[in-house]
């Protein structure tokens, strides 16, 4: 097979294009073949392996092989791609492998298929890949095949080649039909005979001669002068600075230009260096308020706000000029000075200090003494009449006795204020109370009147924490 193949690409790279066909796709042709059936060599391959026939030099010969005639069709598709059919005859006992017979039969076969050509029709040798389909009838049965192999066509005149191939068949119908060999020789010659141009100085052959075509190597009308206008918008191609795309002429050939490349040409488009939407006429998607969000993603178009509020300002609940963001009592109005809250008056801190100053306990105890309820009644109905405001409640001791009893017993006492207030209706959650222990002293423990100065309670009104 090495052989072959190297002897075929030596006669290919010898033979000159000068002969043969001038065209390259190769013109309908009818010929007659002689060819030889083999079924002998097939069968011995499946019953042993390739390997071994090859070594063994067992193939069939020629007196073990079907002779027959068959007519044969060819026309070119393509430059390398050929269509071929072929119908033959030959008598024989075919080997089905659901019957036997004991004399011989005529076997039809009939095939079509395609051929891959390694060269051109100018090429006097054309070795070619054949790949088809095909069917036969022997007697009452019928079968299909695939037959696939190698073929060579050798151009004899400019109206007649020689062909050769030998091909496999590939059976389908495994009941009705068995693997076969079949080569053949033939000669076949063209349906039709060729045209002899007649010698004209149009070299590229668009009806306008040389000598009046301002392009004689580009086909084209005469309206152009035999100029090419490979778009089709009435400017030719030499005068075309966008020869394939169509355009006006007074973009010399090119289309209407789309500057920011929008999608909208500049002579529709009223924004045509900034990209833009159709629906605003080339122009981007308008921001009214130029606070950076476009109309369409802005929920107060007119008005500058912010991304996180959807184009609208940060609000202002309570309306006290404060937004909400700044604001620590954003439902109730105060200046800015005091953060949007309210400023207590000096009346009410002054009426807190005094109840504050006025919180007895029993001594060593956490229980009020009655002499604190007045101060605290008042704190109750300040923080009523006040929804807004919060309380701080903070406990603190001497440093008589040990750090983690006082500390105990000031908290204890800061709790027994937040609970005698949530009792006359104040909420829980408006009151934080905290023990400090010793921690906070505000006079020496040095003396009883500096000890007793830090036994205290501290109540602290605010609006915000």
């Amino acid at each position: 097979m090495k052989k072959i193949i190297s002897a075929l690409f030596a006669l290919y790279l010898l033979l000159p294009a000068s002969y043969g066909q001038n065209d390259e796709i190769r013109p309908q042709a009818l010929g007659l073949s002689f060819y030889l059936n083999d079924f002998v060599t097939p069968a011995r391959i499946r019953t042993t392996s390739l390997n071994t026939v090859i070594r063994d030099k067992s193939f069939a010969r020629m007196r073990d092989m079907s002779p027959g005639l068959a007519v044969n069709y060819f026309r070119g598709v393509a430059k390398h791609v050929d269509i071929a059919a072929s119908l033959g005859g030959s008598f024989v006992r075919y080997p089905m492998p659901s019957r036997s017979f004991s004399v011989n039969n005529l076997l039809l076969e009939a095939n079509a298929s395609i051929n891959l050509k390694m060269t051109s029709e100018k090429y006097w040798v054309q070795p070619y890949i054949s790949l088809g389909v095909g069917g036969h009838k022997y007697r009452s049965y019928y079968g299909a095949f695939l037959p696939v192999g190698l073929g060579m066509k050798v151009n004899i005149l400019d109206e007649a080649h020689m062909f050769i191939t030998s091909t496999y068949r590939v059976p389908v119908t495994t009941e009705t039909a068995n693997y076969h060999l079949q080569h053949a020789i033939g000669i076949a010659g063209s349906l039709k005979k060729k045209k002899v141009e007649p010698v004209i100085l149009d070299r590229d052959k668009d009806g306008i001669p040389d000598i009046a075509d301002a392009c004689p190597d580009d086909p084209g009308p005469a309206e152009f002068q035999g100029c090419p206008d490979r778009d089709g918008d009435g400017i030719p191609d030499k005068d075309d600075k966008c020869p394939d795309v169509k355009g006006l002429a007074k973009y010399q050939g090119c289309p209407i230009p789309d500057t920011d490349k929008d999608g909208i040409n500049d002579e529709e488009d009223k924004c045509p260096t900034v990209p833009g939407l159709a629906r605003y006429q080339g122009c981007p998607i308008p921001d009214t308020d130029k606070d950076g969000i476009n109309d369409e993603e802005d929920k107060c178009p007119t008005v500058p706000g912010v991304a996180r509020y959807q184009g609208c300002p940060i609000p202002d609940t309570d309306g006290d000029g404060v937004n909400d963001e700044e604001d620590k009592c954003v439902t109730i109005p105060g200046p800015k000075e005091n953060f949007g809250c309210p400023i207590i008056p000096e009346e009410v801190k002054k009426r807190v200090d005094f109840a504050a100053k006025n919180i007895l306990f029993v001594t060593g105890s956490y229980k009020l003494q009655s002499k604190s309820f007045k101060g605290l009644n008042d704190v109750a109905k300040i923080m009523s009449e006040n929804p807004g405001m919060s309380l701080d409640i903070a406990g603190h001791t001497d440093n008589v006795g040990a750090d983690d009893k006082n500390m105990t017993l000031s908290q204890n006492r800061a709790n027994a204020v937040k609970n005698y207030l949530v009792s006359k209706g104040v909420d829980a959650s408006r009151i934080s109370a905290t023990g400090y222990g010793e921690t906070m002293p505000i006079a020496t423990n040095g003396t009883a009147a500096g000890r007793q100065q830090n036994r205290r309670s501290e109540l602290k009104l605010s609006y915000y924490k």
